[in-house]
């Protein structure tokens, strides 16, 4: 099974309020921007427009791949409220 195909196995609970919160101010600073390559659900995209990382928390997978590469701790990251969030299907 490759990345791609576990989001036929995914459904979401979407919580009006961020699960994730990224902190603009600090995020500016880094040049490499890993979350926009290593977030396997590309919830993180850089607008070259607005010269920023933008985030889209209602398709989250919830690995915590983001917290990890982020080396800067722009993010303040948890787990949705309960009965939120991703659903996977295991059959």
């Amino acid at each position: 099974m490759i990345v791609d195909d576990i989001f036929d196995l995914v459904s979401y609970r979407v919580h009006p309020e961020p699960h994730i919160r990224l902190n603009q101010d600090t995020c500016r600073g880094c040049t490499h921007r890993a979350c926009t390559f290593a977030c396997p659900a590309r919830c993180y995209t850089y607008s070259e427009e607005r010269e920023r990382v933008d985030f889209a928390y209602e398709a989250c997978l919830e690995c915590g791949t983001c917290l990890l590469v982020c080396d800067r701790g722009a993010l303040d990251w948890s787990y949705p409220v309960g009965g939120c969030g991703v659903r996977f299907r295991l059959t």
